[in-house]
Formats: structure tokens, C-alpha cells, sequence
């Protein structure tokens, strides 16, 4: 009979770390688990509504990070296959509770002003960041996951199962909403006649 050997755990080498939960340590879970939480916790938080939410996205996503790491590729980045698990486990969220979340409107569906690409380099991405999650969520996760996962739109269409050109739509919609409200939080980034002139251009 052949005895599979122990591993045991030193916190400050992570590949025992990673071998140590594959064998369902719990010292060395929750050693991870720590180690992950504000880098998985702030994704979290990015594609839902509230900290009850993310806390649920998060709890979700750990477990499957633990169910998985025999898959996981210790030649590539940790965080790189962490992200993908949060972000798949926060949009898998999104599609379970979607009708919940398409009544939460925050902004109307009304015309798009120009987006004026020179404003957004004026302020920080974390600036940018509080901002966006005051957009609708349908518009939001479009432009996150674009935007700051780096999915193309094809990709994006297969995540949420909406066609490409509902992703675009979305995507240009989110641009303008987070226009509209830079204009809110920062008016000193804007001329005076912006708003009559970004509505004339876009009706071009």
C-alpha cells in the first residue's frame, strides 16, 4: 500500500503554499486566501452592486480558485489565473441575477454626447474606477471588461451572451455615461459650450 507523502507548508515559498491547499490544508488555504483577498475583493467589487455582493462573488470565486489549482499553470502568473477565475465568477453572477440588476438604472437611456477621449487623461484610473460604478450595470461590466480586462468584443459577447453588436452599443453608451458624469465631478475639465457641441457632433 502506497502512502501519499505529506507536504509540508512554508509560508514563504509559495509553490509549497500552492501544493499544501492542493492537498487541502487548511492553514495554508487560508494563508492564500489572505495573501489574494484585497487583490480579489477589489475585481469583486468593480462588477457588482454592492460589498454584500462582492463578499458572495469572492466567497464563490475562492472556492473555485481551491477546485482548481491542480489546472493551474505554475509557469504563468498566479494573479493573471486568479483575475480570470474573479472576473468569470463575477459575470457568471451578473447573467444569475441580470433582471435585477437591468432595474437598477442609475441613468436614463437618453441621447450620447461625443466622447471626448483628452478629459479622461486628465484624471487617475482610480478616479475613474469610483466613477464607472455609477453606470448601469449592462453598460459597466462592458466597459470593464474591455477596458480593464482586456477582453476584445467578441470575447466579451461570449461572457455576457449578447451579440457583438450589443457589446458595442454598450460599450460606446458606457463611455458617454462616464462622460456625463466626469462632467458632474470634474466641470472645471470642460469648456463652457461643451455640452452644445458634443451633442451637435454626435449627430453627425
Amino acid at each position: 500500500m502506497f502512502f501519499r507523502r505529506k507536504i509540508s507548508l512554508n509560508e514563504n515559498d509559495f509553490s509549497s503554499v500552492l501544493a499544501a491547499c492542493i492537498e487541502g490544508n487548511n492553514q495554508a488555504q487560508k494563508h492564500l486566501y489572505k495573501l489574494y483577498f484585497s487583490f480579489s475583493k477589489s475585481i469583486c467589487l468593480r462588477y457588482t452592486a454592492n460589498n454584500e455582493e462582492a463578499e458572495e462573488v469572492l466567497n464563490e470565486g475562492f472556492l473555485k480558485v481551491f477546485n482548481n489549482l491542480e489546472r493551474y499553470d505554475v509557469s504563468q502568473p498566479f494573479k493573471g489565473w486568479l483575475r480570470t477565475i474573479m472576473v468569470n465568477t463575477a459575470i457568471s453572477y451578473y447573467r444569475k441575477n441580470k433582471k435585477h440588476w437591468e432595474g437598477m438604472i442609475s441613468i436614463e437611456d437618453a441621447p450620447c454626447p461625443r466622447f471626448e477621449e483628452d478629459v479622461i487623461s486628465k484624471i487617475t484610473a482610480d478616479e475613474i474606477l469610483a466613477i464607472v460604478q455609477q453606470i448601469k450595470p449592462v453598460y459597466k461590466n462592458v466597459f470593464l471588461l474591455h477596458v480593464v480586462e482586456g477582453y476584445n468584443h467578441r470575447e466579451i459577447a461570449e461572457l455576457l451572451q449578447i451579440n457583438e453588436a450589443t457589446v458595442r452599443s454598450h460599450y460606446v453608451r458606457a463611455r458617454a455615461r462616464l462622460q456625463h458624469l466626469i462632467k458632474q465631478n470634474y466641470p472645471h475639465l470642460f469648456p463652457s459650450n461643451w455640452a452644445t457641441k458634443a451633442f451637435n457632433g454626435n449627430e453627425n
